[in-house]
């Protein structure tokens, strides 16, 4: 399927691929990778490295920045104390100092290995294995509602738009049709039990138009694209096809009789102007990424004054909440709008978590457990796509109240954390 996207500067340059969708798809990574080496390294890491006077510049920028939007720009940044965090660089070279190149880089692959492994399991000590279990179980159910109904949506909307168009078709019975010229686009039809004798049909497209048993006498098929449309069960006697994607496909039972084909066309002959169920997918998806904008800006200004606590396990009810409601709806627009609340509601339990689990660790064990949890939510994502696209058109209450119950249930295990508004990290 070729798709409309395009780039022209005038007349002189015109570019017409998906590769334009690729490149700007692209360019945030590009900006991403470039804004990176504009950002300073963490001052655990200069630690490690012995880069105490690093360290301690990339701290006072962060101090002094701080200060400076909290009101305090004189406040002047102190060190009491450096705590070096232990580097085992050089206790794996004196060990594999012997050994051959080799066995020193499976020597300190396995070093590397052990290390994260044991940092894992402090994930599982006291004090931090119940905020572990919790926040797995956090992020795990708003993954699992967020992205599962991600999927859901789309086609959901798709239905009903295939439903609403399934009512409004035409059906047209014991017609009968004698030397006439069709010309013209033929669309959402059901012809039965027609008869068509020495008919043109010349540059014309058939669009979800099927015939049933019906006849073709001597009739004469030219430039013809059949999107969507079928003979089924018809009879075709004596006619000829030219530049037509009208194959075998298309005859669902019928008799093809002293019949000839030209030229037939190959490939998909649909585009955007045929099916706007592919722009559906962009423009749902933009719509609920737009009402995650109110959201965050909500939870950046409340933050700090509502709790992240509170923010989080209220979002995350409220997101269940307006999840369930998706019951009630009757209509695309009433579905979509239904959508754009429940992203900009969970978008806030969203941000509050990542800043939760941030603080609940210990620095030597934080990118591990803030690992660990990510994991869970890719998890959640994968098992929320399998199961909630096995559901698409067979039922809409079981992912509704599936991920309604799962968004509520994780909710309230949220509110069970520990409040880290006011907590120094450690």
């Amino acid at each position: 399927i070729v798709w409309g996207w395009s780039f022209s500067m005038g007349s002189a340059y015109q570019f017409h691929s998906w590769r334009v969708f690729v490149v700007v798809c692209a360019l945030p990574c590009v900006s991403a990778v470039v804004a990176l080496t504009f950002m300073p390294e963490s001052p655990r890491f200069y630690l490690e490295m012995g880069k105490h006077d690093e360290a301690w510049m990339v701290l006072k920028q962060i101090h002094d920045t701080n200060m400076r939007a909290r009101g305090e720009p004189e406040k002047v940044f102190t060190v009491n104390r450096i705590k070096i965090p232990k580097h085992l660089d050089e206790l794996v070279e004196m060990q594999s100092e012997s050994a051959n190149p080799v066995a020193k880089v499976f020597f300190r692959i396995k070093n590397e290995l052990r290390g994260i492994w044991l940092t894992f399991l402090k994930c599982w000590d006291y004090p931090v294995k119940d905020n572990t279990v919790k926040l797995a179980v956090v992020w795990f159910s708003l993954s699992f509602g967020y992205y599962g109904l991600s999927v859901w949506f789309p086609d959901v909307i798709k239905h009903l738009q295939a439903d609403e168009y399934a009512s409004r078709v035409k059906i047209h019975n014991n017609e009968r049709i004698e030397d006439f010229t069709f010309n013209f686009t033929l669309e959402n039809q059901i012809h039965k039990n027609g008869v068509f004798i020495n008919d043109r049909f010349i540059g014309m497209k058939f669009k979800s138009v099927t015939f049933i048993d019906s006849t073709f006498q001597s009739c004469y098929f030219e430039d013809i694209s059949s999107i969507g449309s079928f003979f089924k069960n018809c009879t075709i006697i004596e006619a000829f096809f030219y530049n037509t994607d009208i194959d075998d496909s298309k005859f669902i039972g019928s008799s093809v009789i002293n019949s000839s084909f030209a030229h037939n066309k190959t490939g998909c002959q649909m585009t955007f102007d045929d099916d706007y169920s592919a722009y559906w997918v962009y423009f749902i998806n933009f719509l609920g990424t737009l009402a995650v904008l109110p959201g965050n800006i909500v939870s950046a200004l409340l933050m700090d004054k509502v709790g992240r606590l509170s923010m989080l396990g209220g979002s995350m009810v409220l997101s269940g909440i307006s999840c369930f409601f998706l019951w009630f709806g009757t209509s695309e627009s009433m579905m979509i709008a239904m959508l754009c609340l429940y992203n900009g509601l969970s978008i806030s339990a969203w941000n509050s978590l990542d800043v939760v689990t941030a603080e609940l660790y210990p620095t030597n064990r934080r990118g591990t457990g803030f690992g660990f949890c990510n994991s869970m939510c890719k998890l959640a994502a994968v098992l929320g796509n399998l199961i909630f696209g096995s559901l698409v058109g067979i039922t809409k209450s079981i992912p509704i109240l599936l991920a309604s119950s799962v968004l509520v249930a994780g909710g309230l295990v949220g509110l069970r954390l520990p409040d880290t508004r006011s907590n120094v990290l450690m």
